[in-house]
């Protein structure tokens, strides 16, 4: 009980603070929110992956991760520098293998370093920084209350309904304490929180808002299991412990890493 409520409270502040960043601040100081998120974010993957054994340089891979929302960012602003995203992900590519030949140790683990390193750069910044894109829609800061509500309303009813009914485990291996009744009540909340609070942000159809509140709602699972599978292998309970009731600042953005990239491409689609 007591975890549950320090993860309310906390889940209350991180409402009122979300609410702020996005509607009362300007769009350069939401991106440097955005960039300093995900650099937390990638330096929790960071001490997960060396606690498992392996060598990163986890330093290089969190400035790059905190530049490509402002980079993105820039793009938006100013057309000349659209192209500035694609090119900052190639260098940074190309120097996550050529640090390798710096190392003064024998060690043979460079292939998996280097793949976590460009690994963590996909899964956390660039996917994170889809926030960015989507707050320069039109609209933008209603889709992206949208898309936080809906996804973590999801979060919210698995947890909630799998406390209370949950008796059949999901993928015990990966994490013992989600259920099916869980995954599939969290979906249902999730359609209807898409479907409520819909046609208010956002003027999509009803057709969509179902399809929205099932297509976020699974990723958003499907994003945290992949976050439980990372901290399973690495045999880690939490990503860090700055969030009571939560944990790390990983554990926080799990879910939307997934569902941020599929939303803004599913609004750019149709």
């Amino acid at each position: 009980m007591n975890k549950f409520i320090s993860r309310t409270v906390t889940s209350i502040i991180l409402v009122l603070f979300v609410s702020l960043v996005i509607y009362a601040i300007p769009n350069w100081a939401f991106c440097l929110i955005i960039a300093l998120f995900a650099a937390f974010g990638q330096f929790e993957f960071f001490k997960m992956v060396e606690h498992r054994g392996v060598f990163v340089y986890k330093y290089f891979g969190t400035a790059v991760g905190c530049l490509i929302p402002i980079v993105i960012f820039l793009g938006n602003i100013l057309p000349e520098l659209k192209n500035l995203e694609s090119f900052l992900i190639v260098i940074a590519s190309l120097f996550a293998l050529t640090l390798q030949f710096i190392r003064r140790d024998n060690a043979r683990d460079h292939l998996v370093s280097t793949a976590l390193t460009l690994f963590s750069l996909f899964y956390v910044a660039w996917f994170f920084s889809f926030f960015v894109k989507i707050k320069f829609l039109e609209n933008g800061a209603n889709l992206v209350a949208f898309l936080i509500i809906v996804t973590k309303s999801a979060d919210m009813g698995a947890y909630m309904i799998g406390r209370k009914f949950g008796k059949s485990e999901l993928i015990p291996r990966i994490s013992p304490n989600k259920t099916k009744e869980g995954t599939l009540g969290g979906i249902i909340v999730s359609v209807l929180v898409a479907i409520t609070l819909g046609a208010h942000l956002t003027g999509f159809s009803i057709v969509h808002l179902s399809i929205l509140g099932i297509v976020l709602a699974t990723l958003g699972q499907v994003g945290d299991l992949a976050e439980s599978l990372i901290k399973r292998d690495c045999n880690i309970k939490d990503s860090g412990l700055q969030l009571s009731g939560i944990g790390g600042f990983l554990d926080l953005i799990d879910s939307l890493l997934f569902t941020a990239p599929v939303f803004y491409f599913y609004i750019k689609a149709f």
